[in-house]
C-alpha cells in the first residue's frame, strides 16, 4: 500500500485499512473527513509519528499555534500557513508507510 492507494481508499469510506499504524489510521480518517476522529486517534499516542500527525491536523483546522508545538515536538519545521496540505498529508503519509514495510 502507499499513499495514493491509502487516500483512494479514505476517499471511498468505510474503516480504515488494518495492519497500519494508529498514525496511519488518523492519517485515513483526516482523508475521509474524520478530523475529530483522527485527532483523537493521535492525541493519544505518543510517538513524533504522531506528534507529526496531530500537528498536520491542527494545520488543517487552522490552529497554527497549536500547529506548531505539535511540529516542535515531532522535530519538524512548521510549513507557512495552510498552502500544500495535500502534499504534507501526501509526504507523512508515505514516510509512515515506508517505516512500516
Amino acid at each position: 500500500m502507499n499513499a495514493s492507494d491509502l487516500a483512494y481508499a479514505a476517499a471511498r469510506g468505510g474503516t480504515p485499512p488494518t495492519g497500519v499504524s494508529e498514525e496511519v489510521k488518523a492519517l485515513w480518517l483526516a482523508r475521509s473527513g474524520r478530523w475529530n476522529a483522527a485527532h483523537d486517534l493521535c492525541q493519544d499516542v505518543d510517538t513524533p509519528e504522531a506528534a507529526w500527525v496531530h500537528a498536520h491536523l491542527h494545520r488543517v483546522k487552522g490552529d497554527l499555534d497549536n500547529a506548531g508545538y505539535w511540529y516542535d515536538r515531532a522535530g519538524k519545521t512548521q510549513p507557512d500557513g495552510q498552502a500544500g496540505l495535500g502534499e504534507e498529508w501526501m509526504e507523512i503519509t508515505e514516510a509512515l508507510l515506508d517505516r512500516q514495510s
